[in-house]
């Protein structure tokens, strides 16, 4: 199973977990064991954990590819950028070159 498969699926179950919760509140609202102020209070807070949950995760899977990345010893895109600069340097100074080449016969 590739990486975004798991980070989809965890995402999905993610999503599924939070209608769950929500009905779960509905029905403890329905039953009175929570006033709808609680529920919904409870929901927000479930909710708010849920979203650092998922920023802790994202951090940490980003943290792995970094490292990844790294272990690969895969050029970054500023790495990338040093290099398009260099060449287009000397493809400029040998074109400058056979152009004064051309000159003077």
């Amino acid at each position: 199973m590739a990486l975004i498969d798991i980070i989809r699926n965890a995402m999905l179950a993610g999503f599924g977990m939070q209608e769950k919760v929500k009905e779960f509140v509905d029905d403890l609202v329905k039953k009175g064991e929570l006033n709808e102020s609680q529920g919904a209070k409870l929901v927000k807070e479930w909710a708010d954990k849920a979203e650092k949950n998922t920023e802790d995760i994202t951090n940490s899977l980003n943290e792995l590819l970094k490292k990844t990345i790294e272990k690969m010893r895969l050029p970054s895109k500023e790495d990338m950028d040093k290099l398009t600069e260099q060449v287009n340097i000397l493809s400029d100074r040998i074109k400058k070159l056979e152009e004064s080449g051309r000159q003077n016969p």
